[in-house]
């Protein structure tokens, strides 16, 4: 069984004033599975505006999806009670700034208890105490530190820990993390990428990993998953995104960023979100693309299975061995 799947997911939204409405589709019928066998890292990358927080905020149940069905251990979403305990404790997040995550006006262990008492992982404050310190221990910290502060005595990346403690709390079965280490200086960022190759085979827990970072998603990944425009045009190993690439655009994303560390700019060889892109009915990457043959132009490509689960939405993929 699968631990999460998406069917043919997308979401649409109206922008724009009440006479002048455009129909954006943010995410267009995604499909994507993720075993509740093996533990996953599955790392989602693409430039800002592909619809990966969308994925993101529809797994975690803050958006509804306009179409398709998302379903957690075999349960559509749609069954599922708004204030489902058993959702909340098997699916958790880490957000992008750790900053933002918790207020300077309150302690930040007080959100660790909050989890444990308001998800009943523990039945009283001297639980919630047991339970808050053997999280934070998990991620290299302990209460006796982390007690009575606020988030502005502590350093990103230690904030970024928190977070994962907090999520942790529940004992979730998968962990959405989106951007966490876009805001942490870069020389923490490899420490809490290797944190959850450690939760993953510690704990068993699963991961969608949302990056800019190209190089850590190779690291980290298990699986990649190349967006671009709202589609899923790439899907694979890591290391038959990164050694195979069979989208030009995943390719440009792999010259863009040659280091660990590195972070590649929204307007690398590429021009501003147009939303005349969205609208288009063939392929989105063929106004841009080398490679692309008049077929490219006339419609969409569909997903082009090149085996052993590897996918590619393009008509003419790279390095296909023919």
């Amino acid at each position: 069984m699968a631990l999460l799947e998406l069917n043919n997911v997308s979401k649409v939204f109206r922008i724009g004033s009440v006479l002048s409405r455009v129909k954006l589709t943010a995410v267009d019928e995604v499909s994507l599975s993720i075993s509740e066998d093996e533990p996953t890292i599955l790392s989602v990358v693409g430039e800002s505006g592909c619809g990966k927080s969308t994925i993101c905020k529809m797994i975690l149940r803050m958006e509804k999806p306009t179409t398709g069905d998302i379903k957690l251990n075999g349960v559509s979403y749609s069954d599922m009670k708004r204030d489902s305990l058993s959702f909340f404790n098997s699916v958790q997040p880490i957000f992008q700034n750790p900053f933002e995550a918790f207020s300077a006006r309150k302690p930040v262990d007080s959100y660790l208890f909050n989890t444990a008492l308001r998800l009943k992982i523990a039945k009283n404050r001297a639980e919630a105490t047991d339970k808050v310190d053997e999280a934070l221990h998990s991620v290299g910290m302990s209460l006796s530190v982390v007690k009575g502060k606020y988030s502005s005595q502590f350093s990103g990346g230690e904030l970024a820990r928190v977070s994962i403690a907090r999520a942790l709390i529940t004992r979730p079965k998968l962990i959405i993390a989106d951007e966490p280490v876009a805001m942490i200086d870069a020389s923490m960022k490899m420490n809490i990428v290797n944190l959850f190759k450690e939760i993953k085979d510690k704990y068993k827990v699963s991961f969608i990993y949302v990056t800019h970072d190209l190089s850590t998603a190779y690291y980290v990944s298990d699986y990649i998953a190349t967006f671009y425009r709202g589609s899923m045009i790439e899907y694979g190993t890591s290391k038959e995104i990164m050694d195979e690439t069979a989208h030009p655009y995943t390719k440009l994303l792999m010259d863009s960023v040659p280091r660990v560390g590195d972070k590649w700019e929204d307007d690398i060889a590429m021009s501003d979100i147009e939303e005349k892109e969205y609208a288009i009915s063939f392929c989105k990457f063929a106004p841009r693309c080398p490679y692309a043959t008049e077929e490219c132009t006339k419609e969409k490509p569909g997903i082009t299975d090149l085996g052993g689960g590897r996918k590619v939405m393009c008509f003419n993929p790279l390095n296909r061995g023919e």
